[in-house]
């Protein structure tokens, strides 16, 4: 992540989030130490960048924007807005789907041609992170593209980290 920040001009930040994709992990990092670990979803389709794919795209990226600051544990959003419903109230037709629960961190590709702009905007795909209905699916691939997480843990990662921060996700 050191060399494409540099390659990039980009001063790396502070706090720092990491994906490994091929051990469906997230870590939290302060000052270049591991604070945390959570058990993440990624997407069932393999890694990719392209819009469409439904995959997780990977590099550089920077959360954007952040919602859902005071939202209960396990709120619906849709759009981004909350939906004051608890996924648990839903039917079951609709609570089988991978729903936006909780907070979601909106991720922006920092690397031209790779995740940002054109068919391969990780923004404009609306890539997030956030939490899910199905906490039991984490552990192993099941979104579409999202990162998914516990809804606990979404909200103790949404309070530490800063719009701006740094998120590096590799196959790895």
């Amino acid at each position: 992540m050191k060399e494409r920040c540099a390659a990039l001009g980009i001063k790396p930040t502070e706090r720092v989030i990491t994906v490994s994709i091929a051990r469906q992990l997230l870590g939290y990092h302060v000052g270049g130490e591991r604070r945390k670990s959570h058990v993440i979803s990624t997407s069932l389709r393999p890694p990719s960048n392209e819009k469409n794919s439904l995959g997780t795209p990977r590099g550089l990226h920077a959360i954007a924007e952040k919602h859902g600051a005071g939202a209960p544990p396990g709120i619906v959003f849709r759009g981004r807005v909350s939906t004051g419903t608890h996924f648990q109230e839903l039917g079951d037709e609709e609570n089988a789907r991978n729903l936006v629960t909780t907070r979601i961190l909106w991720l922006r590709g920092l690397e031209p041609g790779v995740n940002a702009g054109g068919n391969v905007d990780t923004y404009g795909r609306y890539v997030y992170i956030h939490g899910t209905n199905h906490e039991e699916r984490l552990g192993r691939p099941d979104s579409q593209g999202c990162i998914l997480m516990d809804n606990v843990g979404i909200i103790g990662l949404f309070d530490e980290v800063r719009a701006g921060d740094l998120v590096w996700i590799e196959d790895q």
